[in-house]
């Protein structure tokens, strides 16, 4: 056996827990729900033996399904919510602690923590912090004679839910932007500054002529992944808002939060509709697709 040989084999060796596990729990995953958007489950008891395949008819289904097509409204709802906010949250903390303050790095590690936490146990806090009566957000309204969300908190009111489902998420995620924008400050020569200022710019000129413009690679990535995250947002629903609270739309009761991947969870695991769930799944990979690839082909017009 040549050396070469053995470290080839050793290496296969040490990869093979990782692929045995990404086979059996990613790859059959993936394509096992594929060949399932294209069959009916008849049988919930045997799901594996007892298939229909009723070829498009799951992905046609969806073009005359009221809730999907409310669910993409809510979601396009959430996005336009949370990218912009999370964009702008991010870069005026990644602005401001590029200084050099006091505790800064206390400071950066303050507004990252809250990224590493699971999304589940951020929508319980922000439960206790919205609740109607004990709420630490009602008891500050009351001081100033604000008592609209008293009765219903902000996640009872169909007008209020999404936006503060979208303020906890943008609080939790922020600083994870702020982190790729202090990185991209950090490479940033002084001397493009140094030479503007001579020049008489000021500081907005000097950031909307120098630093906005570094920065456009950052903010692409995080639009990209603010679109995905929106795609499956579902944790932050589900603990905040359960889908509501509901809001009548053509003589229906719609959810108010009722995003598309809150509907492919009740849609699985509450109407046990599998093959159906599975076609929505494929549905949401192209969207995300479509969206990553419009927004690079923007951001590289631009850049040209």
């Amino acid at each position: 056996m040549t050396i070469k040989l053995r470290e080839n084999l050793v290496a296969y060796a040490f990869l093979a827990p990782f692929l045995v596990i990404f086979l059996a729990f990613l790859f059959y995953p993936i394509f096992y729900s594929l060949y399932l958007s294209f069959h009916r489950v008849t049988d919930l008891y045997d799901v594996f033996g007892a298939m229909q395949f009723v070829g498009l008819d799951n992905f046609g289904k969806m073009l005359h399904d009221g809730q999907f097509w409310w669910s993409l409204l809510m979601t396009l709802y959430y996005a336009g919510l949370v990218i912009p906010l999370g964009i702008i949250t991010s870069l005026i903390l990644a602005l401001l602690l590029n200084n050099r303050l006091p505790f800064r790095s206390l400071f950066r590690s303050a507004y990252f923590m809250p990224y590493v936490l699971d999304m589940f146990v951020v929508g319980l806090v922000w439960v206790l912090i919205y609740s109607p009566h004990f709420g630490v957000l009602n008891r500050l309204f009351t001081l100033f004679g604000i008592d609209t969300f008293l009765e219903s908190g902000f996640l009872g009111n169909p007008y209020s839910a999404m936006p503060a489902v979208a303020l906890a998420n943008v609080l939790k995620g922020s600083g994870f932007g702020m982190v790729l924008y202090l990185a991209a400050l950090s490479n940033i020569s002084p001397s493009l500054y140094e030479a503007a200022a001579i020049d008489g710019a000021g500081g907005w000129q000097r950031f909307r002529a120098i630093t906005f413009p570094l920065l456009k690679p950052i903010t692409l990535f995080l639009i990209v992944i603010g679109v995905i995250t929106a795609l499956n947002a579902f944790a932050e629903i589900y603990a905040m808002t359960e889908g509501g609270p509901n809001v009548e739309v053509g003589g229906r009761a719609l959810g108010a939060t009722w995003v598309t991947g809150y509907y492919l969870f009740r849609t699985f695991y509450v109407s046990l509709k599998l093959g159906y769930a599975a076609a929505i799944s494929y549905v949401l990979l192209i969207f995300t697709l479509i969206i990553s690839v419009i927004n690079m082909r923007l951001f590289r017009t631009e850049e040209r």
